[in-house]
């Protein structure tokens, strides 16, 4: 058993990347476990192993002291130095224990040992090899396929893509070879656990930087991504280079870098814009294709504003679904209302006819104190006007009362000489 042991070791470690010595050190360690269970001991006891010749042996440890009280974990010192005259009060000394049938137990909890430190190190090694391609992009080969996950493998291991990291745009086959973005690496209870996507905005950005030289040194840098995977994605670039067109440079010549990434996502769309420090003009160039007229920012909401374009490009703005205006907004990070150009001016028309009859208003209100008070001193002046005339209208009606008496008078004078002929 010992040159089994010993040649398992070795294998091991030059196999497996297992370090023999930590194979030995939790051998030990399980072997007395396994002495105290199996032998009903409770002493302090240490198995060493021997790496030369492979033998196991067993040792209980007993401390010197004058008195003994346990003799399971002391020895007296008169005993101690039948042993060694060098030992004092207070020393150690192992007295070997090592059963006659131990190597049987030795064996069966070697190879539990083993085996368990075998899948540790697997697993360890996994983790550590897959943890460093977390947040970057591998090439996988997919095996099979269920209702919750598409499972690729990567050589040696199997990582998972969930729905929602699967394009709607693509079908996955058997032994098809695919492009997936790391987004993390989970060391669990079965082992190493490794999650892959499809639809994550940095596999866009990883793939730009494996086509696009400049890209990848740093000279064109990415600065935002919005991306409806599988069917459009905006992209917004900017050179650190004066001299460098971020956009033509991440497009390519006659569109052939562009093209082998829309080639690799199943012929999503892409629009590369130019980014700016100019939030008005970047938030036109998100809008890309559509001609912006003016940007005009919300002064209540500061992360809100509105764009004006021509009338005939008000559906491009807006885009199929709205995706466009929800692509810009998400890559600049504005709420973007975008209005026509006949709308944006009947609402300033408007706005305008609004503010001149508040005007007028205002205006109008002001003069009615100066018309209450010339009102008022017409009306007293006539008052003042009808006192002074009523002597004249006295007279007047005098007059009309000594008129009405003489024909009073007349017509009774006229009636008694009638009254006295029709006598007679």
């Amino acid at each position: 058993m010992s040159k089994e042991l010993l040649g398992a070791l070795d294998v091991l470690e030059t196999e497996k990347g297992i370090d023999k010595q930590i194979v030995i050190d939790a051998l030990e360690a399980a072997l007395v476990s396994a002495y105290k269970r199996n032998y009903d001991q409770a002493q302090n006891v240490e198995v060493n192993f021997d790496q030369r010749k492979g033998d196991i042996h067993v040792f209980a440890v007993k401390k010197v002291v004058d008195q003994v009280y346990d003799s399971r974990l002391e020895v007296s010192l008169d005993e101690a130095l039948t042993i060694n005259k060098g030992y004092e009060i207070g020393d150690d000394i192992k007295f070997e224990v090592t059963p006659k049938n131990f190597g049987r137990i030795a064996a069966q909890t070697a190879k539990q040992v083993i085996l368990q430190r075998v899948r540790e190190a697997e697993r360890n090694i996994i983790y550590n090899q897959y943890s460093q391609y977390e947040n970057e992009i591998v090439t996988g080969e997919v095996e099979r396929q269920d209702s919750r996950f598409v499972y690729v493998s990567l050589g040696k291991v199997e990582a998972v893509m969930g729905r929602q990291d699967q394009m709607p745009n693509e079908t996955y086959r058997i032994h098809d070879r695919i492009k997936v973005y790391v987004t993390r690496v989970e060391n669990a209870t079965k082992g190493p656990q490794v999650f892959v996507s499809r639809t994550h905005a940095d596999l866009l950005k990883r793939l730009f930087e494996q086509e696009v030289p400049e890209v990848y040194d740093g000279t064109v840098e990415i600065m935002a991504i919005a991306r409806e995977a599988g069917d459009r994605a905006k992209v917004a670039v900017r050179s650190n280079n004066p001299d460098i067109d971020p956009v033509g440079t991440t497009v390519g010549p006659r569109g052939q870098r562009v093209q082998t990434i829309v080639n690799e996502l199943g012929g999503e769309n892409m629009d590369i814009v130019e980014w700016t420090d100019d939030e008005a003009k970047f938030i036109a160039n998100a809008l890309n294709p559509a001609e912006v007229l003016d940007v005009i920012f919300d002064p209540n909401n500061e992360r809100a504003c509105e764009v004006v374009v021509p009338d005939y490009q008000l559906s491009l703005a807006i885009g199929k679904r709205g995706q466009n205006a929800r692509l810009a907004a998400k890559l600049t990070g504005y709420k973007i209302d975008i209005k026509s150009e006949s709308e944006a001016s009947a609402i300033m028309e408007a706005d305008q006819a609004a503010d001149e009859t508040a005007s007028d208003d205002s205006a109008a209100d002001a003069p009615v104190a100066d018309d209450t008070t010339t009102d008022t001193a017409s009306d007293e002046t006539l008052d003042d006007a009808t006192t002074a005339a009523t002597p004249e209208d006295a007279a007047d009606t005098t007059d009309d009362g000594a008129s009405s008496t003489a024909d009073v008078a007349s017509d009774a004078t006229t009636d008694t000489t009638d009254n006295g002929d029709d006598a007679e």
